[in-house]
């Protein structure tokens, strides 16, 4: 008798125990198989999952990145106009004026007036805003007081760059701005006329309290301010507005403001130049910080999202 009729009479015999037998490998078969296959299409749906999560992370950080570079330029440019307001921090001046002196007595030496002219047509890059002008400390014989007499005409623009919005209104002739001390003092309003040294003026402006020389200072046209004090064609300084440059600022301005005008000095107003200097600077770490946060952030939801698939 043959193996296999053997196997078919035992089969035939034990007929509930085979079907049992069969029934239990079948189940052990189909679970694993499913279990492989339960595994598998896990493996394929986490993929997915978390290609659509990077997806998600990716659009996510990139709109952030372009939200935040928004905002750092809006924040930048908002810094820039407010620190515009501190003013004019460079003072181009002639190079015999005694530093003691300007801080003593204020402005003495003099120079060309065509010197602004020159400067703006240059290839100059590390000012802006150029402003010439004439500075005494002289007498209002008609009120009997002392004050600082400024005469300035329109920003001069440096002719290779776009015009910029002026810092400075031009004192038109015939007009004059005074400062808080002299304003309260005698009582003075825009509209109102007054003499200054045998001329006629009319007050166009009235600056509010600063706590600084100015509050002491009449402006005038710079016409007026050169006939007035014998000063035709000459000028005092030139004020200026640096640059938003890296490294040694000073020493860029310096080195290349005194080789287009030989003969002249260059000072900066630093607590000026720092303040807009920091204030730039904190702008762009702000934007910066905020950017490498959303990375991180990003980062760290992918992350978790892997640790919960192969947890689940």
């Amino acid at each position: 008798m043959s193996v296999w009729r053997l196997v078919i009479r035992e089969i035939c015999h034990r007929k509930l125990s085979f079907l049992l037998s069969v029934l239990s490998v079948a189940t052990a078969v189909t679970c694993l198989i499913g279990a492989e296959t339960l595994l598998r299409a896990d493996r394929l749906t986490t993929d997915q999952l978390l290609r659509d999560k990077h997806v998600q992370i990716e659009a996510a950080v990139a709109a952030k990145e372009k939200l935040v570079r928004d905002a750092g330029a809006e924040l930048e440019d908002a810094m820039r106009k407010h620190m515009l307001g501190l003013g004019f921090n460079i003072l181009i001046l002639p190079k015999g004026q005694s530093r003691s002196e300007l801080l003593l007595n204020g402005m003495t030496e003099t120079m060309p007036e065509n010197y602004v002219d020159k400067l703006s047509q240059s290839d100059i890059v590390t000012v802006n805003h150029l402003l010439p002008s004439v500075t005494r400390r002289v007498e209002w014989p008609e009120q009997g007081r002392e004050v600082i007499l400024i005469g300035t005409r329109g920003e001069v623009p440096i002719q290779h760059r776009a015009l910029k919005k002026p810092l400075l209104e031009e004192v038109a002739e015939g007009k004059m701005v005074v400062g808080y001390e002299i304003q309260k003092a005698l009582g003075l309003k825009v509209g109102d006329s007054v003499t200054f040294r045998q001329q006629q003026f009319t007050i166009s402006g009235v600056h509010p309290e600063r706590g600084s020389t100015d509050d002491v200072t009449i402006w005038i046209s710079l016409r007026q301010a050169q006939e007035l004090l014998g000063m035709q064609n000459l000028i005092n300084a030139i004020l200026a507005l640096e640059c938003d440059c890296s490294g040694d600022r000073i020493s860029a301005i310096r080195a290349e403001i005194e080789a287009i005008l030989p003969g002249t000095q260059v000072v900066e107003k630093y607590s000026q130049a720092l303040a807009r200097a920091e204030a730039r600077s904190k702008a762009k770490q702000a934007a910066e910080s905020a950017l490498e946060e959303e990375k991180k952030s990003g980062q760290a939801m992918l992350l978790q999202e892997e640790q919960s698939r192969a947890q689940l």
